[in-house]
């Protein structure tokens, strides 16, 4: 595997970490407007990119041609937030997530559709092995194929896995990395801002802390994210984006005192075996064995 395909497992890897950090602090900050949430999670994310470029004394310049994939990226990504959201709302959590984490799938469909990046079937074998272990940990409820809130939640997936299609044409394109998460966290926080407005809840301190930090942690996880998908194609490295689960299952551990059973164990090990084999076919896959 070459340098820049390790450079794409090890950010997809940390991103994975970093959204599992912002739902922790999303939970933790409490009962307040989904919209709320999202508006503040993309806000903080924004103020960090502009610090980013500013540090970096890069300019916020759209390079020839590539405002259209810039406005594509965003609304899928806007839409994938909202979906998500909603289906947290009105579904079971295990049943949202379980939507969510089709974002991987749509990731590889999508590169195959605008990009033409080809994916074997054995690197199809192992994502649907990822997502079988995947269920293993969510265990998705019969609800979640008669509610209409799991269309949400699918489009959700789709929404995500689209949007990394067009982060990964920026990347080609040689967009600027901070200025791609900029562009994001601005355009979702203006669509979020009329539903802020009218349905603003008054926060604690403490709900405002958890709720910047959880936008801390959705820039850490935007940037890593960028970067993973800038360096390798979706087909390398999707797979290991359903690390977050893990991640997830470990802060669950500490912080909510939440204990995996025997079900979610087989998952785990389920998803870290495809992780590893992705990893030992890519490697001989460039070696050329």
């Amino acid at each position: 595997m070459n340098t820049k395909k390790y450079k794409g497992v090890i950010y997809i890897i940390l991103s994975a970490f970093f959204f599992a950090l912002m739902s922790m602090f999303i939970r933790l900050s409490g009962d307040i407007p989904s919209f709320q949430k999202a508006f503040f999670r993309n806000f903080v994310a924004m103020a960090i990119s502009v610090i980013t470029m500013i540090k970096h004394h890069e300019k916020p310049v759209i390079k020839s041609g590539n405002l259209i994939y810039l406005v594509m990226r965003s609304i899928c990504g806007t839409v994938g937030i909202i979906c998500n959201f909603y289906a947290i709302d009105n579904l079971n959590l295990s049943d949202a997530s379980m939507l969510n984490k089709m974002s991987p799938f749509f990731a590889i469909i999508f590169s195959f559709i605008l990009l033409k990046e080809k994916i074997s079937p054995v690197q199809a074998l192992i994502v649907t092995g990822a997502f079988i272990g995947s269920v293993f940990i969510v265990k998705p409820s019969s609800e979640i194929l008669s509610s209409p809130a799991s269309l949400a939640g699918l489009l959700g997936g789709m929404g995500a896995g689209t949007a990394y299609t067009f982060v990964r044409i920026l990347g080609q394109k040689g967009e600027n990395k901070s200025f791609i998460v900029l562009f994001f966290s601005a355009f979702s926080c203006l669509v979020f801002l009329p539903f802020l407005i009218f349905d603003y809840h008054d926060m604690t301190i403490k709900q405002l802390i958890f709720l910047i930090l959880a936008g801390a942690s959705a820039a850490g996880g935007q940037f890593s994210v960028t970067s993973a998908y800038c360096y390798a194609p979706a087909k390398e490295i999707s797979v290991y984006d359903y690390s977050q689960l893990i991640f997830a299952t470990i802060l669950g551990f500490f912080v909510f005192g939440q204990i995996p059973d025997k079900l979610s164990i087989i998952g785990y090990a389920i998803i870290i075996s495809m992780a590893v084999i992705m990893f030992i076919y890519n490697n001989k896959k460039t070696d050329g064995h």
